[in-house]
């Protein structure tokens, strides 16, 4: 006896339910799985920035790891999961992947024993994390479409924290912009790569608009935004707040566009530092005197380290342009000195 049409239009949907709760069963279960270092990382309790150090992300394991600043040195593995990471003064910044789509990324504020103080989950891909000195002031980046900055098909969104006040400034583009000495509007403006001065007040970043990159220093009292020069990404200030070091772009070559320079402020100067190559990474200083970086190359990634998608280490050069670049961590990103 041959089964009705509506026996088998019923036998069907039950088939197609059956297999999207099995299917939903084993995303939950990758989920968990995806997110266990980090919960372990948590509970265990044994691994703070709890001394003065070189920080950064083991590549192997995607955990926060303590080196000894050597490459022969050892490496102490145990913090959180995270895709980019930073800290200073009593606070950290993880940034983290959440699975499925669209890309989301969970920003997690961390005490110095790595204890959750905060979370926010934001639209995109982790790409750039700081922390003010104090640890009052915290930004992050995310790619809300694409996933590298050597092409023009991309879109940022970049957050501040402020958490003496809990006020989140869900995005830069909020604050007004003035560009060649104007208040400026354009729907294509993208904001990147915040760094905070030691006033908890000010701070500087990347604005690009019209295929053009900007340096612009913020102002938050008094929430402006100015444009201080062209073709300067990435900036990161000095300890004593009186450089920055920032990535300008040399060549239209995708491959190999950029190169890292040091400006400083007072006399709006800049030079090249003795790193030969392409750096797209947001440079981090270990001391007045030295900036470390993150280059593609590392074996033994899990992928996420580099923009590209393929492993980096981490090496450091001068910050005056002499001297050469000295390899500091192999299979490795997200460099910090915790003072």
């Amino acid at each position: 006896m041959k089964p009705r049409p509506q026996q088998l239009r019923l036998a069907l949907v039950v088939a197609a339910v059956l297999l999207l709760a099995g299917g939903s069963l084993g995303y939950v279960l990758h989920a968990r799985h995806r997110d266990r270092p980090a919960q372990q990382a948590h509970a265990d309790g044994s691994f703070r920035l709890d001394r003065p150090g070189f920080y950064f992300r083991d590549s192997a394991t995607g955990l926060v790891a303590r080196g000894s600043g050597s490459p022969e040195g050892s490496r102490v593995t145990g913090g959180p999961a995270c895709d980019r990471f930073y800290a200073a003064g009593e606070r950290a910044l993880c940034l983290r992947s959440l699975p499925g789509i669209p890309a989301r990324t969970q920003a997690l504020v961390l005490d110095r024993q790595l204890r959750e103080v905060r979370r926010t989950t934001v639209p995109g891909i982790p790409n750039r994390a700081r922390v003010s000195a104090s640890g009052r002031l915290l930004s992050w980046t995310t790619f809300a479409t694409g996933d590298s900055y050597a092409t023009s098909s991309f879109s940022t969104r970049t957050s501040i924290l402020d958490l003496s006040t809990g006020y989140l400034i869900k995005s830069m583009e909020e604050i007004p912009l003035t560009l060649d000495g104007a208040r400026y509007h354009a729907p294509d403006v993208n904001y990147w790569g915040v760094t905070f001065a030691r006033d908890d007040n000010r701070f500087y970043a990347t604005v690009s608009t019209k295929g053009r990159t900007h340096l612009v220093e913020g102002d938050l009292r008094n929430w402006t935004v100015t444009a201080l020069r062209e073709n300067a990404e990435c900036p990161s200030l000095s300890p004593d707040n009186t450089r920055i070091a920032f990535k300008k772009k040399v060549s239209d070559d995708p491959a190999a566009p950029w190169r890292l320079y040091v400006l400083d402020l007072a006399t709006m100067r800049e030079h090249p530092l003795s790193e030969p190559h392409s750096v797209d990474d947001q440079a981090a200083w270990l001391d007045d005197a030295t900036v470390a970086y993150a280059l593609p190359g590392g074996e033994g990634s899990d992928g996420r380290d580099g923009s590209d998608g393929r492993a980096s280490d981490i090496w450091a050069v001068p910050a005056d342009g002499t001297g050469a670049p000295r390899l500091l961590m192999p299979g490795a990103s997200s460099p910090v000195a915790v003072r």
